[in-house]
């Protein structure tokens, strides 16, 4: 494991679960997993970062394929994902964790709770929809399929690298803006963080390779049901990609279960820093 400081926040790497992991850390006490989605990478929680770090110790990895992890062909399947946190909180010393997730982060953090539940010691969700909750709104239908286009988009190959990573990815920080009620929520700086992430070679591509995946390995997410965890549900009523009825219904797949919904988009924790943070601070 190498460590390289920066303030009162480590840059660590180690090899977790067969390929090199990145991380920021910070804190000491219970281990928080905080678990980015797409197109993100850490950054995305330097809001919650130093607020959970004066109970917690906090840990902010980039996800396999993501800014300075190492990005392999394959691996991007929900098993493995899991498998990748799992590995990191036993590197890490503990064997449990409160798990956060957003967006994609979110789904490996359903996914986590429910495959490892003695590894999770609660749980929060951002904007993200448990797999089932999500099957049962693709098949009830079409409003959540139009939303979920882009998904279908994400398939054809080469395609999507070609057109999104254009100009150092500007379509997907332009994106990340406009889909923001509050399109101050991110600068210009932080907009030029994500695409100098997403620029990296190959990071583009490990990132779809998780859309990718999900068509070759919808059954490992059927496995993933219940969640037996303390979970608190934060969701972003303006999103426009998830409705706000993922977060509804949830009880008998979460039964501990608390659904908050906030006044924002997608972007639920950098959109909403300060009423995430009070919600994280609660449930905590």
């Amino acid at each position: 494991m190498t460590s390289d400081v920066h303030g009162s926040w480590k840059h660590e790497e180690a090899i977790i679960n067969g390929i090199r992991l990145h991380w920021v850390e910070a804190g000491e006490g219970p281990l928080v997993v905080l678990l980015h989605g797409f197109p993100e990478f850490w950054y995305s929680w330097r809001h919650q970062i130093p607020v959970l770090s004066t109970r917690f110790r906090v840990v902010a990895p980039d996800m396999r394929g993501y800014n300075l992890s190492e990005k392999p062909q394959a691996g991007y399947d929900i098993q493995t994902l899991t498998a990748d946190v799992l590995a990191l909180v036993h590197a890490l010393g503990e064997d449990q964790a409160v798990i956060i997730g957003h967006d994609w982060g979110g789904v490996i953090a359903w996914a986590f709770a429910a495959r490892f539940p003695d590894a999770t010691n609660k749980l929060v969700i951002m904007n993200a929809p448990h797999p089932q909750r999500f099957q049962r709104s693709l098949t009830s239908g079409f409003g959540q399929i139009l939303r979920s286009w882009y998904v279908l988009f994400f398939q054809i190959p080469r395609l999507p690298e070609l057109l999104l990573g254009a100009n150092r990815c500007w379509a997907l920080a332009r994106a990340m803006r406009t889909s923001s009620k509050d399109q101050d929520a991110f600068s210009d700086q932080d907009l030029e963080r994500y695409r100098d992430a997403m620029s990296r070679p190959g990071a583009l591509t490990a990132a779809l390779g998780y859309y990718r995946a999900v068509f070759r390995t919808r059954s490992q997410t059927r496995q993933f049901g219940q969640v037996q965890a303390p979970t608190l549900v934060l969701w972003g009523e303006h999103d426009r990609a998830l409705g706000r009825e993922l977060a509804e219904g949830l009880e008998q797949w979460v039964p501990n279960v608390n659904v908050r919904f906030l006044d924002c988009g997608h972007w639920t924790q950098q959109e909403q820093p300060d009423q995430v943070n009070a919600y994280l601070d609660e449930f905590l």
